[in-house]
Protein backbone atom coordinates (compact mmCIF):
# COMPACT_ATOMS: atom_id res chain seq x y z
CA UNK A 1 0.00 0.00 0.00
CA UNK A 2 1.21 3.50 -0.81
CA UNK A 3 2.16 5.33 2.43
CA UNK A 4 0.71 8.69 3.40
CA UNK A 5 2.86 11.75 2.78
CA UNK A 6 2.45 14.79 5.04
CA UNK A 7 2.18 17.86 2.79
CA UNK A 8 1.55 20.66 5.28
CA UNK A 9 0.25 21.60 8.71
CA UNK A 10 -1.80 24.58 9.91
CA UNK A 11 -2.31 25.73 13.52
CA UNK A 12 -5.93 26.37 14.50
CA UNK A 13 -6.54 29.82 16.05
CA UNK A 14 -7.80 29.58 19.63
CA UNK A 15 -6.76 25.95 19.90
CA UNK A 16 -3.67 23.90 20.63
CA UNK A 17 -4.44 21.59 17.72
CA UNK A 18 -3.34 21.72 14.13
CA UNK A 19 -4.72 20.48 10.84
CA UNK A 20 -2.60 18.17 8.74
CA UNK A 21 -2.89 17.74 4.99
CA UNK A 22 -1.75 14.32 3.77
CA UNK A 23 -1.66 12.65 0.37
CA UNK A 24 -1.55 9.03 -0.74
CA UNK A 25 -1.51 8.68 -4.52
CA UNK A 26 -4.59 10.61 -5.74
CA UNK A 27 -6.22 10.54 -2.27
CA UNK A 28 -6.10 13.48 0.16
CA UNK A 29 -6.86 13.53 3.87
CA UNK A 30 -7.19 16.38 6.37
CA UNK A 31 -6.78 15.35 9.99
CA UNK A 32 -6.85 16.90 13.43
CA UNK A 33 -4.03 15.00 15.06
CA UNK A 34 -4.95 11.38 14.39
CA UNK A 35 -8.65 12.16 13.80
CA UNK A 36 -9.58 12.29 10.12
CA UNK A 37 -11.94 15.19 9.45
CA UNK A 38 -12.31 14.72 5.70
CA UNK A 39 -11.11 12.54 2.88
CA UNK A 40 -11.24 13.20 -0.85
CA UNK A 41 -12.80 9.75 -1.43
CA UNK A 42 -15.73 10.41 0.94
CA UNK A 43 -17.88 13.28 -0.28
CA UNK A 44 -21.49 12.10 -0.07
CA UNK A 45 -22.68 13.78 3.12
CA UNK A 46 -20.91 17.08 2.38
CA UNK A 47 -22.55 17.16 -1.05
CA UNK A 48 -25.92 16.36 0.54
CA UNK A 49 -25.48 19.36 2.84
CA UNK A 50 -25.58 21.61 -0.22
CA UNK A 51 -28.07 19.68 -2.31
CA UNK A 52 -30.72 19.31 0.40
CA UNK A 53 -30.61 23.00 1.28
CA UNK A 54 -30.00 24.66 -2.09
CA UNK A 55 -32.81 22.74 -3.79
CA UNK A 56 -35.18 24.54 -1.41
CA UNK A 57 -34.06 28.01 -2.51
CA UNK A 58 -32.98 27.49 -6.12
CA UNK A 59 -36.21 29.00 -7.49
CA UNK A 60 -35.45 32.36 -5.88
CA UNK A 61 -34.39 34.97 -8.46
CA UNK A 62 -30.93 35.74 -7.02
CA UNK A 63 -30.23 33.30 -4.19
CA UNK A 64 -27.38 34.21 -1.86
CA UNK A 65 -25.66 31.43 0.04
CA UNK A 66 -23.10 31.47 2.84
CA UNK A 67 -20.96 28.37 3.33
CA UNK A 68 -19.02 28.03 6.57
CA UNK A 69 -15.92 25.94 5.95
CA UNK A 70 -14.17 25.36 2.62
CA UNK A 71 -12.86 21.88 3.46
CA UNK A 72 -12.23 19.96 0.25
CA UNK A 73 -14.84 21.91 -1.67
CA UNK A 74 -17.48 19.17 -1.90
CA UNK A 75 -20.24 21.38 -0.48
CA UNK A 76 -19.24 24.31 -2.69
CA UNK A 77 -19.24 22.30 -5.90
CA UNK A 78 -22.58 20.68 -5.09
CA UNK A 79 -24.13 24.08 -4.37
CA UNK A 80 -22.89 25.46 -7.69
CA UNK A 81 -24.42 22.49 -9.50
CA UNK A 82 -27.86 23.18 -8.02
CA UNK A 83 -27.86 26.98 -8.17
CA UNK A 84 -28.36 29.07 -11.29
CA UNK A 85 -26.21 31.69 -12.97
CA UNK A 86 -27.51 34.57 -10.83
CA UNK A 87 -26.67 32.94 -7.50
CA UNK A 88 -23.92 34.26 -5.27
CA UNK A 89 -21.98 31.99 -2.93
CA UNK A 90 -19.74 33.29 -0.14
CA UNK A 91 -17.38 30.76 1.44
CA UNK A 92 -15.94 31.66 4.85
CA UNK A 93 -12.76 29.82 5.77
CA UNK A 94 -10.96 30.59 9.01
CA UNK A 95 -7.58 29.12 8.05
CA UNK A 96 -5.69 30.76 5.16
CA UNK A 97 -3.72 27.53 4.80
CA UNK A 98 -6.88 25.62 3.81
CA UNK A 99 -7.51 28.13 1.02
CA UNK A 100 -3.87 27.78 -0.05
CA UNK A 101 -4.22 23.98 -0.10
CA UNK A 102 -7.31 24.32 -2.30
CA UNK A 103 -5.44 26.46 -4.79
CA UNK A 104 -2.23 24.46 -4.54
CA UNK A 105 -1.85 20.72 -3.89
CA UNK A 106 -5.61 20.03 -3.99
CA UNK A 107 -6.35 22.12 -7.09
CA UNK A 108 -7.31 18.97 -9.00
CA UNK A 109 -9.95 18.19 -6.38
CA UNK A 110 -11.49 21.66 -6.55
CA UNK A 111 -11.51 21.93 -10.33
CA UNK A 112 -12.94 25.26 -11.54
CA UNK A 113 -15.08 25.93 -8.46
CA UNK A 114 -12.82 28.61 -6.96
CA UNK A 115 -12.70 30.61 -10.21
CA UNK A 116 -16.47 30.43 -10.75
CA UNK A 117 -17.79 33.99 -11.09
CA UNK A 118 -20.54 33.23 -8.57
CA UNK A 119 -18.04 32.46 -5.79
CA UNK A 120 -16.17 34.69 -3.36
CA UNK A 121 -13.85 33.46 -0.61
CA UNK A 122 -13.69 35.25 2.75
CA UNK A 123 -10.75 34.30 4.94
CA UNK A 124 -12.19 34.70 8.42
CA UNK A 125 -14.73 33.52 10.97
CA UNK A 126 -18.12 32.59 9.51
CA UNK A 127 -19.68 33.70 12.79
CA UNK A 128 -18.63 37.28 12.06
CA UNK A 129 -20.36 37.20 8.67
CA UNK A 130 -23.49 35.75 10.24
CA UNK A 131 -23.63 38.38 12.97
CA UNK A 132 -23.02 41.24 10.52
CA UNK A 133 -25.74 40.15 8.13
CA UNK A 134 -29.44 40.82 8.61
CA UNK A 135 -31.85 39.25 6.11
CA UNK A 136 -28.84 38.79 3.85
CA UNK A 137 -28.77 35.09 2.94
CA UNK A 138 -31.24 32.59 1.54
CA UNK A 139 -29.19 29.69 2.93
CA UNK A 140 -26.40 29.27 5.46
CA UNK A 141 -24.50 25.98 5.32
CA UNK A 142 -22.25 25.11 8.26
CA UNK A 143 -19.57 22.44 8.17
CA UNK A 144 -16.85 23.96 10.32
CA UNK A 145 -16.49 21.20 12.89
CA UNK A 146 -17.51 17.61 13.64
CA UNK A 147 -20.97 18.74 14.69
CA UNK A 148 -22.77 21.12 17.06
CA UNK A 149 -20.05 20.73 19.67
CA UNK A 150 -16.69 22.21 18.76
CA UNK A 151 -14.02 19.56 18.24
CA UNK A 152 -11.44 21.49 16.27
CA UNK A 153 -12.04 24.81 18.05
CA UNK A 154 -14.06 25.63 21.19
CA UNK A 155 -15.09 29.01 19.76
CA UNK A 156 -17.19 27.11 17.21
CA UNK A 157 -19.61 26.31 20.04
CA UNK A 158 -20.88 29.88 19.74
CA UNK A 159 -22.30 29.06 16.31
CA UNK A 160 -24.49 26.35 17.79
CA UNK A 161 -25.70 27.79 21.09
CA UNK A 162 -29.07 29.51 21.27
CA UNK A 163 -27.65 32.98 20.65
CA UNK A 164 -25.64 31.78 17.68
CA UNK A 165 -28.69 30.12 16.17
CA UNK A 166 -30.79 33.24 16.68
CA UNK A 167 -28.08 35.25 14.92
CA UNK A 168 -28.24 32.81 12.00
CA UNK A 169 -32.01 33.18 11.88
CA UNK A 170 -31.68 36.97 11.72
CA UNK A 171 -29.10 36.66 8.92
CA UNK A 172 -31.56 34.65 6.80
CA UNK A 173 -34.27 36.03 4.59
CA UNK A 174 -37.85 34.87 5.13
CA UNK A 175 -38.14 31.12 4.65
CA UNK A 176 -34.37 30.81 4.40
CA UNK A 177 -32.52 27.64 5.34
CA UNK A 178 -29.83 26.92 7.93
CA UNK A 179 -28.14 23.58 7.19
CA UNK A 180 -25.71 22.00 9.63
CA UNK A 181 -23.50 18.92 9.08
CA UNK A 182 -22.64 16.56 11.91
CA UNK A 183 -20.88 13.24 12.31
CA UNK A 184 -23.74 12.06 14.54
CA UNK A 185 -27.14 12.92 16.10
CA UNK A 186 -27.70 15.48 18.86
CA UNK A 187 -31.21 15.78 20.35
CA UNK A 188 -30.33 18.89 22.32
CA UNK A 189 -29.28 20.66 19.14
CA UNK A 190 -32.57 19.82 17.45
CA UNK A 191 -34.38 21.33 20.43
CA UNK A 192 -32.24 24.49 20.33
CA UNK A 193 -32.99 24.98 16.64
CA UNK A 194 -36.72 24.91 17.35
CA UNK A 195 -36.37 27.31 20.26
CA UNK A 196 -34.42 29.68 18.02
CA UNK A 197 -37.31 29.90 15.55
CA UNK A 198 -36.74 27.15 12.98
CA UNK A 199 -38.78 24.30 11.58
CA UNK A 200 -36.40 21.35 11.69
CA UNK A 201 -35.83 18.31 9.49
CA UNK A 202 -33.12 15.90 10.63
CA UNK A 203 -31.76 13.88 7.71
CA UNK A 204 -29.44 10.88 7.99
CA UNK A 205 -27.00 10.46 5.11
CA UNK A 206 -24.08 8.19 4.24
CA UNK A 207 -20.53 9.48 4.14
CA UNK A 208 -20.15 8.24 0.58
CA UNK A 209 -23.71 8.67 -0.64
CA UNK A 210 -25.38 5.62 -2.18
CA UNK A 211 -22.13 3.67 -1.90
CA UNK A 212 -22.47 3.58 1.89
CA UNK A 213 -20.00 4.59 4.56
CA UNK A 214 -20.54 6.02 8.03
CA UNK A 215 -23.91 7.54 8.93
CA UNK A 216 -23.88 11.31 9.29
CA UNK A 217 -26.61 13.80 10.16
CA UNK A 218 -27.71 17.00 8.44
CA UNK A 219 -30.15 19.41 10.03
CA UNK A 220 -32.24 21.38 7.54
CA UNK A 221 -33.71 24.23 9.59
CA UNK A 222 -36.15 26.59 7.87
CA UNK A 223 -36.59 30.10 9.24
CA UNK A 224 -40.07 30.65 10.66
CA UNK A 225 -41.74 34.05 10.46
CA UNK A 226 -41.72 34.30 14.24
CA UNK A 227 -39.87 32.66 17.11
CA UNK A 228 -41.69 30.61 19.77
CA UNK A 229 -41.16 33.51 22.20
CA UNK A 230 -42.84 35.93 19.80
CA UNK A 231 -45.73 33.51 19.30
CA UNK A 232 -46.26 33.23 23.05
CA UNK A 233 -46.36 37.04 23.43
CA UNK A 234 -48.92 37.25 20.63
CA UNK A 235 -51.19 34.61 22.20
CA UNK A 236 -54.15 35.92 24.24
CA UNK A 237 -54.14 35.34 27.98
Amino acid sequence: MIPWTLLDTAPIPGSEGELRLKRRGAEFSITLGNIELMNSRLSGSEEALATLSCERIQARPQPRVLIGGLGMGFTLRAALTVLGAKARVVVAELLPAVVAWARGPMAEVFGASLTDSRVSIEEGDVGRLIRSGRSTYDAILLDVDNGPEGLTREANDKLYDIEGLRAAREALRGGGVLAVWSSGPDRNFTSRLRKAGFRVDEVKVRANGQRGGARHVIWIATRLDSTPQMQQKASPN
